[in-house]
């Protein structure tokens, strides 16, 4: 079982970048799918990026492609999400979650991931 614990948000204008963080603890997430999520105030948790176990295959969400980059370090153990050129619609609370896999899998539907942190604040403001 693994926990997770996403650092890195805050408040910020639009047009800068911010770096998420997700450590995780209890497991090595080299045996994991990760992925990043996000859920703006009254709205539905969407799909904001994913990325294989060992970091070879990568997927994007259409609203942040080009903008945000997810990569992994799993000898930190740690997952990140790159945001360049925020924009006031990215504003949300932004989540890192896990699931076990065998091989090189890429999920990008919530209800496929097992473990998820508690999330971090993004706000972008206008």
């Amino acid at each position: 079982q693994v926990q997770l614990v996403e650092t890195g948000g805050g408040f910020v204008q639009a047009g800068v970048s911010l770096r998420l963080s997700c450590a995780a603890s209890g497991d090595t997430i080299s045996s994991y799918a990760m992925g990043w999520f996000r859920q703006a105030t009254g709205k539905e948790r969407e799909f904001v990026a994913a990325v294989s176990r060992l970091g070879g295959n990568t997927v994007h969400a259409d609203s942040v492609k080009g903008r945000f980059t997810i990569s992994r370090d799993n000898t930190k153990n740690t997952v990140y999400l790159q945001m360049n050129s925020l924009k006031p619609e990215d504003t949300a609370v932004y989540y890192c979650a896990a699931v076990g896999v065998r091989y090189s899998i890429i999920r990008t539907r919530a209800y496929e991931y097992d473990y998820w942190g508690q999330g971090t604040q993004v706000t972008v403001s206008s």
